[in-house]
């Protein structure tokens, strides 16, 4: 069998990568081990995040750094044995992170978010998606007046230089608009530009229904048994060899495996997260994060799914939900959670870059061979935007935003 590209991966990257390549007419298969947004693009909190125009940064207080490195919080925790093989590309995290060098990355950063709710109105629309979406925004609420006065400066900050919008709610603003908090809170920061959406992983699966729909193909297949072919790349499904003259490498977490023996050593890393949902409780409209102890709390077709912060650990290893316990225990304090639907918590990975910034386009050594990951937690966010970077590119077509910030040729 042959086509004209593969698309490895059917997370949210992936999927609206082939789509957008498919709505211009491109024969392509889409191939993974799994049905479309079952993995990464399923665990996350489900907010279009338009509001985060600047991508997580290493912290460089050091009370914060003895916090994580002594485990003292909620938002991170990590594993010994994975500390070894982390611990040279956190150091180039936090040296990306330093001011100077941080500035750009931002700016960088930005341009893409700034097209990702035109981008998902798009394909949302062709792929009647809307029932899955609300577009209210989401907060952050504050436990302490002091932590509310830093972010609404920050956010201030963000309001001028970047445009995204916001509100600032009172204890008693937010006690109405969430009546099913248990405790009265400082007062929250309502992002209102983000959108949320009740099934991350259903809007992912609407999205590779609207690609077959225009002829695409879903394959079942091994993406790590990708070879070059013939001048081209092949790939082996369950219906047999599949080959194309381009390959997207789009696996999200699992990239660096793909892409080490070919020669690349770029500088990822995972950082792992967990969920549960609950059933029985009042609930809420909107999400939210709750700002100082790093975990998000959003209303979903399943119940609340409550989020953790970052662990981390080797693809594969054991669980160890420590701070989901934490986070529960925490969130319990805000909202009734009763009920939790799953046994077990979920468990995901999410794949990082030490500059903070994705991997897109194409790659140095290889013809027809493209990248797409490396979004760390916005892929959920950036899917349908990266995906139009990607299909310009592959088009040879001017990119509809400059792409030099996002190539595997920085890290040379």
């Amino acid at each position: 069998m042959s086509t004209e590209v593969l698309v490895l991966g059917a997370g949210m990257v992936g999927t609206c990568t082939a789509l957008q390549l498919a709505r211009r007419g491109h024969a392509v298969a889409m191939v993974d081990r799994r049905a479309p947004g079952r993995e990464t693009s399923y665990g996350n909190a489900g907010i279009i995040q338009r509001e985060a125009v600047e991508p997580y940064a290493f912290p460089r207080e050091w009370q914060a750094v003895f916090d994580v490195a002594f485990k003292r919080g909620i938002d991170v925790n990590y594993h010994l044995s994975a500390l070894p093989e982390v611990l040279p590309r956190l150091a180039r995290y936090w040296h990306a992170s330093a001011p100077t060098h941080y500035a750009p990355i931002a700016q960088a950063y930005s341009r893409l978010i700034a097209h990702c709710l035109t981008e998902h109105e798009v394909l949302m629309a062709e792929s009647g998606a809307h029932d899955l979406v609300r577009k209210e925004g989401y907060r952050f609420v504050f436990r302490t007046p002091a932590a509310m006065e830093e972010a609404a400066t920050r956010a201030a900050r963000l309001a001028a230089e970047y445009g995204v919008s916001h509100a600032l709610e009172d204890g008693d603003a937010l006690a109405r608009a969430e009546p099913g908090l248990r405790q009265r809170m400082a007062g929250a920061l309502h992002w209102l530009d983000p959108w949320s959406v009740s099934d991350p992983g259903a809007l992912v699966a609407r999205y590779a229904q609207r690609f077959e729909a225009l002829g695409g193909q879903l394959v079942e297949g091994d993406a790590s048994s990708l070879q070059a072919a013939g001048g081209g790349w092949q790939v082996q499904t369950a219906a047999g060899p599949l080959t194309a003259r381009h390959a997207v490498v789009a696996l999200g977490p699992w990239a660096d495996a793909l892409i080490a023996p070919l020669g690349y050593r770029l500088p990822l890393f995972v950082k792992r997260g967990y969920h549960r949902h609950y059933r029985g409780g009042p609930g809420l409209r909107l999400p939210m994060l709750d700002a100082e102890c790093g975990f998000v709390l959003a209303p979903m077709a399943q119940g609340v799914r409550l989020t953790t912060g970052a662990e981390f650990a080797r693809i594969g290893a054991p669980a160890t939900p420590v701070q989901l316990t934490k986070a529960e225990a925490a969130a319990r304090e805000l909202l009734d959670l009763p009920d939790p639907v799953e046994a077990e918590p979920w468990v995901g990975n999410r794949p990082c870059t030490a500059d903070m910034k994705p991997v897109i386009g194409p790659a140095p050594n290889h013809p027809g061979l493209w990248f797409n990951f490396g979004h760390a937690h916005q892929g959920f966010t950036l899917g349908p935007a990266s995906g139009r970077l990607m299909a310009d590119l592959i088009e040879g077509v001017a990119p509809f935003i400059d792409p030099a910030p996002y190539l595997a040729s920085r890290f040379r």
